[in-house]
């Protein structure tokens, strides 16, 4: 199924918050994201404001956004951007599973620090819920 690149391709902006000990977070989200698969364009428009251009059927807002925070960036969290973070996240993610997409398969996030050689800590074990622990013994033992 070819899909056009006026569909696939998204320009979204960033925005960061002004109070930060970084001044410059899109200059860093901008080097960070520089060269990751599906991110076509990124241009730091201002010390807060980052324009960035991709292919959602490779990686999504949600997917750079999550990396750019646990890199320890501060997202701005006012109520606009919140809920144009919310509709990008729902047109995407509808648009990657009316296309046949995965989402969810990979941590895109270990993805993305993955490639930045990044230490990521690595997923933890699930815990068998089913086992039960060994339970102690309340019976007297009777001498034989």
């Amino acid at each position: 199924m070819d899909i056009p690149d006026a569909e696939r391709i998204k320009h979204r902006e960033i925005a960061f918050q002004d109070i930060h000990p970084n001044p410059h977070q899109a200059l860093t989200a901008a080097r960070f994201l520089a060269d990751r698969d599906g991110i076509l364009h990124i241009d730091p428009a201002s010390p807060a404001l980052l324009r960035i251009r991709y292919d959602v059927l490779i990686t999504t807002l949600r997917e750079i956004e999550e990396a750019l925070s646990e890199l320890g960036l501060h997202l701005d969290t006012r109520l606009f951007h919140k809920l144009m973070r919310a509709l990008h996240d729902y047109t995407e993610e509808t648009f990657r599973a009316n296309c046949g997409g995965h989402s969810g398969d990979i941590n895109v996030t270990e993805k993305l620090f993955a490639k930045q050689n990044h230490a990521v800590h690595p997923p933890r074990r699930p815990r068998n819920r089913l086992a039960s622990p060994p339970r102690l013994s309340l019976r007297r033992q009777c001498p034989s």
